[in-house]
């Protein structure tokens, strides 16, 4: 079996991590893959280092009819089995492609995150009739994506949990946070992994920590954020200065192989505002990083409160640092959470699971193609 994975992204975040942990699971059950990509994208540079079968075409805009030129020749050269989609805008070059040249392709699309345009030009094209599947990454994507499938089309509708490469543990950073950013040995690590975007809701981070320093008194801790700068930056760093944090708080930017710094962590703060199902959920799972999280998107499919982790409401900080506290105090609370975490990642969240489980996909589209 041939799968040709359309991505159009250009840089690297969890949705190109999981697309790769997918292949690897695929080639695992001797399914052939093949990215089709941009050149000089993040996922080439990947593909070329890993050994993954790729093919590039120029940075074009999605609508261009050269995309669909591309895609086209590939597909009559080329034959694969299943056109698996990864990103929006190549769902819009996919359509394209498909009326003009008529791939003839069973094809699925895999939506990871709630939101989205609701634009005339998205509900044409998320329910284009030659779209055969929508794998959801949640039962949580799957209610919030109804809103933009038309009744007659939720059948097309199903959900995949997404799961990690445990290989790639293997994969040691060299950074020692303690040592690197000069924090203290006795303070309780609390870690954020997330880019600076709203929807991961890093104000509501700063406010958290705000409100266990000054507000719950618990003085032994120290807080690190990990990931990208962008644009949402200056909406949430001002306020840790704001809040008199600096001396609790320590902002790292990227840092490679950011899933082994877990280990270095005593606790996981996720304050997302929107979530599909993040895999650093399943990061945290595998390294034994007990968590804190919002209740947002399908998290609670995979955490519930009190029995492997820590909820609260959206935006809710108060809770999150009540939260915290408790866990804090309690030690065999968080080694419990840990290790009913990590079966449960292993029955549920590996590639193994979701390239079984997306297997099963492609042979039914083929049967019934």
């Amino acid at each position: 079996m041939n799968i040709l994975h359309l991505s159009g992204s250009t840089g690297w975040g969890g949705n190109e991590q999981q697309l790769v942990d997918l292949v690897y699971g695929l080639e695992k059950i001797h399914v052939s893959n093949t990215l089709f990509c941009f050149k000089d994208s993040s996922l080439e540079i990947y593909a070329k280092e890993n050994n993954i079968k790729y093919y590039s075409i120029p940075k074009v805009k999605a609508y261009a009819l050269k995309y669909a030129k591309f895609l086209n020749n590939y597909v009559k050269k080329h034959q694969p089995d299943v056109i698996h989609i990864h990103t929006s805008n190549s769902v819009t070059a996919f359509v394209i492609a498909d009326i003009i040249y008529k791939l003839k392709t069973p094809t699925i699309f895999s939506k990871k995150g709630i939101g989205g345009s609701t634009s005339k030009l998205s509900i044409f094209k998320y329910n284009y009739k030659n779209i055969n599947k929508i794998v959801c990454v949640s039962k949580a994507v799957k209610d919030a994506f109804k809103t933009v499938v038309k009744s007659a089309n939720h059948h097309k509708l199903c959900v995949v949990y997404d799961g990690i490469k445990v290989e790639r543990s293997e994969h040691k950073s060299t950074v020692n946070l303690r040592e690197h950013f000069s924090i203290e040995r006795s303070k309780i690590l609390i870690g954020n992994i997330a880019n600076h975007t709203r929807a991961k809701d890093l104000v509501t981070l700063v406010k958290t920590a705000n409100e266990l320093v000054h507000t719950l008194g618990i003085k032994n801790i120290h807080f690190i954020q990990i990931g990208k700068t962008g644009k949402y930056s200056n909406e949430f760093l001002p306020l840790i200065q704001k809040y008199n944090l600096d001396s609790f708080f320590t902002v790292t930017g990227f840092l490679d192989n950011a899933m082994d710094l877990l280990t270095q962590l005593d606790l996981y703060l996720m304050t997302s505002e929107r979530e599909g199902l993040p895999i650093t959920i399943y990061e945290a799972f595998l390294k034994k990083t007990p968590i804190v999280t919002t209740a947002a998107g399908g998290i609670p499919e995979a955490i519930i409160h009190g029995e492997n982790g820590m909820l609260s409401d959206v935006k809710d900080f108060s809770s999150l640092a009540l939260n915290l506290k408790k866990l804090i105090t309690d030690k065999p609370l968080q080694e419990s959470f840990a290790e009913k975490s990590y079966k449960l990642l292993f029955e549920k969240f590996t590639t193994i699971q979701l390239a079984e489980n997306t297997f099963s996909i492609y042979k039914d589209l083929i049967k019934n193609d």
